[in-house]
């Protein structure tokens, strides 16, 4: 019988489990995940972005946890000797047009009580000197991080501390009642006490299993990255944004270094046929049925067939990607940039057509799972793992130490 039993071996399962172990550091946890290695799917392939929270909600919890977990990341990335860099960003208004939407952004930004900066031409210049550009926000609190290794680490700080780190491992079906769940899978059926489902691009399926009523259905975005020639990185200094579309969930297509040095370029958000495809011709016959009967998606594609047509071009057609990039870098050209990795976003949408734009927590009997929690999931992963420790009900079997290390022993 275990304490927690964890499904997902992202950076938000494994920043669950180092937040559970601090807090209950004699329970028994498992983290269980499918693939034979941790952070194979969203964690390992985003762009890297210590996001710093300008775009969200004042009040959600998107707003909230990015920016302490801007911070939190940046701490734990001191402490246990992983690269990052806290470089800063700019955000770029190439036209007049952009004008009102760059001020609203503003706005937004400082009532999420962040230290920002308004640019005019030449200040933007002084940063970017290659950029297209009239206007722009800086934001220096935005920095680059290798994912991967940060849940790498995450994995062997839990591990020594006494946590069961299952790989291989593929759940099939879960049985909950008020006491315990059950999870059965691919190669035996665990006990728990409590399940925390972060399982991403399965999230959803795995409530289903629980057998929580819910209209959310997780839809995959492909997102997909070039990545500048070695001779053309000296255009892009650090990180290169445009002002995004407000009625458009994405950011649109951006220019980032990474912590390695290379420039990123992307991505674009086409509608994926696979939870798990990263090629243009991956295809799943569940995955694509399941978003093509759900009603959602029909409403949310009529809503925005501009802008999704506009990305699918972008897709199939290099030149039309480059002149996007072109928008914020006139210099780079078509022979500039080459395919790299790409990588799909989990976004929970709602039976009508909504786009679920905070992060997502749904109780169940004796679980938490984690429904939606896209970027700036991994930037905020720390405290969201903290979020979901404090709603877990209390544990009386267990002795449990509070932030300040202060130990609680019940009966």
């Amino acid at each position: 019988m275990y304490d927690f039993v964890i499904i997902g071996g992202g950076i938000v399962g494994l920043a669950t489990a180092y937040s559970l172990n601090k807090k209950y550091p004699t329970a028994k946890i498992a983290v269980l995940e499918k693939e034979p290695s941790w952070a194979s799917h969203q964690t390992g392939r985003n762009s890297g972005v210590i996001h710093s929270g300008v775009y969200y909600k004042p009040g959600s919890l998107k707003a909230k946890l990015a920016k302490q977990g801007a911070a939190s990341m940046v701490e734990f990335c001191k402490e246990h000797g992983v690269d990052h860099e806290v470089c800063g960003k700019v955000l770029v208004a190439t036209d007049e047009e952009e004008l009102p939407r760059m001020e609203k952004l503003f706005q937004n930004a400082q009532k999420n009580n962040l230290s920002v900066t308004e640019l005019n031409r030449e200040e933007l210049l002084e940063i970017e000197p290659h950029v297209n550009g009239i206007a722009g926000i800086k934001v220096p609190s935005t920095g680059i991080v290798n994912y991967r290794q940060v849940t790498e680490k995450l994995a062997q700080l839990v591990e020594r501390a006494g946590v069961e780190l299952i790989l291989n491992r593929k759940v099939t079906n879960i049985d909950e009642t008020a006491n315990e769940a059950l999870i059965h899978t691919s190669k035996q059926t665990l006990r728990s006490r409590f399940l925390i489902n972060c399982a991403g691009l399965h999230s959803d399926r795995l409530v289903n299993m629980a057998k929580i009523k819910t209209d959310v259905k997780i839809v995959p975005f492909r997102g997909e990255y070039f990545t500048l020639k070695e001779e053309k990185r000296h255009l892009v200094k650090g990180l290169i944004y445009p002002i995004p579309n407000p009625d458009f969930p994405f950011l649109g297509v951006h220019l980032t270094r990474m912590i390695d040095g290379s420039i990123h370029a992307g991505p674009n958000a086409v509608l994926s046929f696979k939870r798990e495809g990263y090629r243009k011709t991956a295809f799943h016959l569940k995955d694509t049925f399941d978003v093509l009967t759900f009603p959602g998606f029909w409403k949310m594609a009529g809503s925005n067939i501009k802008e999704g047509a506009a990305e699918m071009v972008r897709s199939f057609h290099k030149k039309t990607f480059v002149k996007s990039l072109q928008r914020l870098v006139p210099e780079i050209e078509a022979d500039d940039v080459v395919p790299t990795h790409s990588g799909v976003r989990a976004q929970a949408m709602l039976k009508d057509g909504r786009l679920v734009d905070d992060f997502y927590i749904i109780p169940g009997r004796s679980s938490i799972h984690v429904c939606n929690a896209p970027s700036p999931a991994a930037t905020a992963s720390l405290e969201i793992g903290k979020e979901i420790v404090k709603r877990i009900p209390p544990q009386p079997h267990l002795s449990s130490v509070d932030e300040q290390g202060v130990r609680f022993i019940t009966s």
